[in-house]
């Protein structure tokens, strides 16, 4: 089968994200944070424009798609996202190399203005549990290209380290998805998810909140909170081979209420199961 154009994989992965229960987020099946999962729609149909917007930069793309989500729903429901799937659209626009390839070499060549134009779009999203950094904090002008600036929060953070690994996580983290996956075609909230579909899909986010700490927990409530949620996605990641669907056991969706009313949100790991859904797409099947 053919890849995906940037707008179909980055639109699919997003409305993909919010069709399946994965616990602790905003889904269709339960609200949480404050959001509602109609808010996720929205924000990625008003910034897909961005982030596919042909030639422009990496930054550009990020900056343009925060300052579209923010005007539409007036919250921040997907930097983690943007940050992710802007380089991959990006990429995705050099047809001469391998994904993966021209991912690489267009880290390489991320500049100062890209780390200008991002550290603009972090400070206007405003993530909960946004810091001080020692280190070209995104509320000053940065004096590195955004490759350097993501290398230097990569240890706290685990969409920057994806920067400074070529987004090897995220090539590897296909694995995690059965062989012949594709992307179901969506229609706004109808988004057609199926059991295979979702199974496959809540495997993929328990394998990222499974394999660290999930670094918006990590932010908010502190790394002993971030064991106790990663332990938890292991044991499931185990009941996950049963027969048994995990979206039939009641004790998952309790999970997912439990965190939600703990305020715990792993949203890193949502942000990098759409990344990594999203590089699915536009690989040829």
């Amino acid at each position: 089968m053919t890849a995906l154009t940037p707008r179909e994989a980055f639109l699919r992965a997003c409305t993909l994200d919010v069709a399946v229960r994965k616990p602790g987020n905003v889904s269709l099946h339960a609200a949480g944070h404050g959001m509602q999962a109609a808010q996720f729609l929205v924000s990625a149909s008003v910034a897909a424009d961005a982030i596919c917007q042909r030639g422009a930069t990496v930054g550009q793309r990020i900056e343009a798609a925060v300052v579209a989500t923010q005007a539409a729903v007036g919250c921040n429901t997907n930097l983690g996202i943007l940050l992710l799937c802007a380089p991959l659209a990006c990429a995705a626009e050099n047809t001469h190399l391998p994904l993966q390839q021209a991912l690489q070499q267009l880290l390489a060549g991320l500049t100062i203005d890209d780390a200008a134009a991002a550290f603009r779009a972090i400070a206007h999203a405003n993530p909960g549990g946004l810091g001080e950094a020692p280190e070209q904090d995104v509320r000053r002008a940065p004096s590195v290209t955004l490759l350097q600036a993501m290398a230097l929060a990569a240890e706290r953070d685990r969409i920057a380290a994806q920067y400074r690994d070529g987004f090897a996580e995220v090539f590897a983290s296909l694995q995690a998805l059965p062989a012949g996956f594709r992307l179901p075609a969506t229609a706004g909230e109808n988004v057609l998810a199926d059991a295979t579909t979702t199974a496959a899909v809540q495997v993929l986010y328990l394998h990222w909140l499974g394999t660290g700490f999930d670094s918006h927990i990590v932010r908010k409530q502190g790394k002993t909170v971030a064991q106790n949620v990663m332990s938890a996605a292991q044991g499931w990641q185990y009941r996950s081979a049963s027969a048994v669907p995990l979206d039939t056991d009641p004790a998952f969706a309790a999970w997912d209420q439990a965190l939600k009313e703990a305020g715990v949100n792993p949203g890193t790991s949502a942000d990098l199961t759409v990344a990594t859904l999203m590089a699915a797409g536009l690989l040829p099947g």
